[in-house]
């Protein structure tokens, strides 16, 4: 993509007084799954959550985004890395994807330390199927640490 992108992040239900201070620093640094668009000017349309399981929220909010001009919707790095991971990031991403033809990416800011720890402790993320999830987000130390 070149020029301004519009984007929209979608954030999970259960950080709902979430103020967005990792996602927007990671927006503004270019950081994490954001690192996609190191050389482009970005324009935030929509920042929402998915209103709690199973996502009440994921039709009204893409539609609402892409009214706005949302050329793509970020699921936050919540999604990801919540105790459990979302069970419905899969069909959340098929949906908007195919709904809305809209691009979807997995994650939002870089995954804080803390939480890549736990969960390979809890082995959460072992099967390689994560692999592709975490991909835009995992980043290295120092700036998993930063994001503590």
């Amino acid at each position: 993509m070149t020029g301004k992108t519009k984007i929209g992040i979608i954030i999970c239900n259960r950080y709902h007084t979430c103020a967005g201070g990792k996602c927007l620093r990671s927006l503004r640094n270019r950081e994490g799954a954001f690192s996609i668009y190191k050389d482009q000017e970005v324009e935030l349309v929509g920042y929402t959550t998915c209103a709690g399981c199973p996502g009440g929220n994921i039709e009204y909010a893409g539609d609402e985004m892409v009214k706005n001009g949302a050329q793509v919707i970020h699921l936050a790095t919540g999604f990801l890395v919540g105790y459990p991971p979302c069970p419905y990031i899969d069909v959340f991403k098929s949906f908007l994807e195919n709904r809305y033809d809209i691009k979807v990416v997995l994650g939002t800011h870089p995954i804080p330390q803390k939480y890549l720890d736990m969960h390979n402790k809890l082995g959460t993320w072992n099967d390689t199927s994560w692999e592709a999830r975490l991909a835009g987000t995992m980043t290295d130390s120092v700036t998993r640490e930063n994001y503590n």
